[in-house]
């Protein structure tokens, strides 16, 4: 089959970033927010600010951010850049959006179109992701879940600290397992009830306390669609930040065939030929049906299939 329509393999959404973590320094708050390199990005919500430039950027000189609203009180340390100035996310109370939506210089949207139109430079995105993600957890781990006293930030955001009862919280990330489910020339699709009219996609669901990756696919796989897997093989992962996910990509060999959906997780599931997936990927499909995005894991996982090799290694 050929597969040349399909180009150059596509960058895999949120996985560019290359900034030095400097974990081992996250200690240095007060320094970094006064080194005269600290950018920021900001970050209401949803709702990411950019710079309309000769490009748009995501990064601003700290004190720009500040004077937008970002709070700096707040920073998390996303790492340092190559010439070692840091680079913060600071958050924007949404009661700051509408003084600067009307700016002519600078343009608001979310993460998920950034990343859908490629708006943004892999590496911004990943840092916009990272950002995202660290945020929404500490608005949601304001309050000790120990004793309920309020927390404080520490380690330039990546932890807080309970001053009644010395609880430290840590940023959580939640394993998610997304496979697709091969037989010889045919893969299994499923379509949620959330899915744009026509997509299809691979099975997926969370990863359980006690479960190994490979449990969790064959688990999952058996719920959703009654179909019994073996051999599972890892293939790659995306950082997923709504709000703070890790999707663990994967490959699973099917025992059996007969389908029974779950209809609380899926409105269809069947399966497709390698052929008719290549289609979905190329959106000439007879019928109108499309694969996910080229940003998604699930596109990969899908063209992996088609092509029959692996994706590029992240």
């Amino acid at each position: 089959m050929a597969t040349g329509t399909l180009g150059d393999w596509p960058h895999l959404g949120y996985t560019g970033f290359d900034l030095d973590r400097a974990s081992e320094r996250r200690g240095e708050t007060r320094d970094f927010l006064r080194h005269p390199g600290a950018k920021a990005c900001l970050i209401a919500g949803d709702t990411m600010v950019l710079a309309r430039r000769s490009a748009l950027d995501a990064l601003f000189d700290l004190d720009v951010a500040a004077g937008y609203g970002g709070r700096t009180d707040e920073a998390c340390l996303l790492g340092l850049a190559a010439n070692g100035a840091p680079r913060f996310a600071l958050p924007l109370h949404a009661a700051s959006l509408p003084h600067l939506t009307d700016r002519d210089d600078l343009m608001l949207t979310d993460l998920r179109s950034l990343a859908v139109e490629a708006m943004v430079p892999p590496d911004q995105l990943g840092l916009l992701a990272t950002g995202k993600a660290m945020l929404a957890w500490h608005a949601r781990r304001t309050f000790c879940s120990n004793c309920g006293e309020r927390l404080k930030v520490g380690e330039s955001g990546w932890r807080r600290d309970c001053p009644n009862c010395g609880a430290q919280h840590f940023p959580r990330t939640d394993p998610v397992v997304i496979m697709l489910v091969t037989d010889g020339d045919d893969c299994l699709l499923g379509r949620s009830p959330r899915f744009a009219p026509g997509m299809w996609s691979a099975l997926a669901g969370f990863v359980e306390p006690g479960e190994t990756f490979e449990a969790a696919v064959r688990r999952e796989v058996k719920e959703e669609a009654s179909i019994e897997t073996g051999a599972v093989r890892y293939l790659a992962s995306q950082p997923w930040p709504f709000p703070m996910s890790i999707m663990i990509g994967m490959q699973a060999q099917a025992l059996t065939r007969d389908i029974v959906i779950d209809a609380n997780e899926l409105e269809g599931a069947r399966w497709f030929s390698r052929d008719e997936a290549a289609t979905m990927l190329t959106r000439t499909h007879e019928g109108g049906l499309v694969a996910p995005v080229p940003m998604a894991i699930a596109y990969h996982l899908i063209r992996a299939f088609v092509e029959g090799r692996d994706p590029p290694a992240g």
